[in-house]
């Protein structure tokens, strides 16, 4: 198999292409004859992420824009691309409030670019395959008590990036009833992880808290997520990608529900275990601002699907997977430090938009 996968220089894509080419352990993916990496490398896309898989000898990386249909077919054909894992997007919402444009370029356009180019190359009755990767925002805000999201619950999205991500899975599953092409669909709660960009949550609060800077809070705090640790996601996505069955959508969550504010409560704690500042300094310099519009008040995330039908559980704890992203982010400080400087505009640092929580 020729293997595309698109943003595979970002937070989710880079961790998959490391797990697919990893020296160790066993093949991930049999007969696997290229992994072709296909990202833009805009803010949120850094090569250094890949800087593991660079001198493998089935690793390829195209720079491109996947709304370029002329670029997407020249890959698809210059690489003979027989399955994609459609990673590539725009997934920051307070950045799709101030401007929805690029979301619906990327996740919209671009979406429906790779779904052409593919049913184009690929005759009805091949065994090639399409993932789709997407998110639990398409289901909009759970109210307390509600029981969680699942393959039937509605499309109710109440921002724009969840909007644009919600219309990219109907394209896919039109793209499956219309086309016969061979597409999956997944969708995941909150990642997090080492190598996450830090304008998301849990890698902003490590970085200004060991700076010394506010921790900002959406409103009371109380909004509910449910937390995935990005191995055990990918763990998922290998899953679905060998054994789903086209047509079908499968969830994956962490399993564990907690709030914002017990959740920056949980990494001050973690900090303070591996560099402590004296008793609730962390604690102390969480602040609440106003809220953001339309803030989705709970996530929560049914994976019995995928643990019946893929043999997939997540195995890596809330408090384990913490405890491991903070030491990350601790012993590398010369990442964030290139990231903050080359990539991030500090000004950019505001509070509208250093608390979002999309995958």
């Amino acid at each position: 198999m020729n293997l595309l996968i698109t943003g595979g220089a970002g937070f989710i894509g880079s961790a998959l292409v490391r797990a697919l080419l990893s020296p160790e352990g066993d093949e991930p993916l049999p007969g696997l004859h290229s992994v072709v990496v296909l990202d833009g490398l805009t803010y949120a896309g850094n090569p250094a992420n890949l800087d593991a898989v660079r001198g493998h000898s089935l690793f390829r990386f195209v720079r491109g824009d996947i709304a370029d249909g002329a670029m997407v077919e020249r890959v698809f054909r210059e690489y003979a691309i027989d399955g994609v894992i459609h990673l590539a997007a725009e997934s920051h919402v307070d950045r799709s409030i101030d401007n929805a444009a690029p979301f619906l370029r990327t996740n919209v356009e671009g979406t429906h670019c790779l779904l052409e180019t593919a049913r184009r190359f690929w005759p009805r009755g091949t065994p090639n395959r399409f993932l789709h990767v997407s998110t639990d925002e398409v289901f909009g805000s759970l109210e307390p008590g509600a029981p969680p999201f699942t393959e039937e619950s509605p499309y109710a999205p109440r921002n724009p990036y969840a909007a644009s991500k919600a219309a990219a899975d109907h394209l896919a599953r039109a793209y499956y009833m219309t086309h016969g092409l061979p597409v999956l669909i997944s969708n995941c709660s909150n990642n997090y992880g080492p190598r996450q960009f830090p304008e998301k949550l849990i890698p902003l609060m490590i970085l200004n808290a060991l700076e010394g800077k506010p921790l900002p809070v959406y409103g009371d705090g109380g909004q509910m997520r449910d937390w995935l640790h990005v191995e055990d996601h990918v763990r998922g996505l290998l899953a679905v990608f060998q054994r789903g069955v086209p047509g079908q959508s499968y969830l994956f969550g962490g399993g564990e529900e907690i709030t914002n504010l017990a959740l920056i409560r949980l990494l001050g704690r973690c900090l303070e275990a591996h560099s402590p500042r004296g008793p609730h300094y962390y604690e102390g310099l969480i602040t609440h601002v106003q809220d953001r519009p339309g803030h989705d008040r709970r996530y929560a995330i049914d994976a019995g699907k995928a643990r019946r039908e893929l043999g997939w559980s997540p195995q890596v704890t809330l408090a384990q997977g913490l405890a491991q992203t903070v030491d990350w982010y601790l012993a590398h400080s010369e990442w964030c430090d290139l990231i903050m400087k080359d990539v991030y505009d500090r000004q950019r640092l505001g509070l509208a938009e250093m608390n979002d929580l999309s995958s």
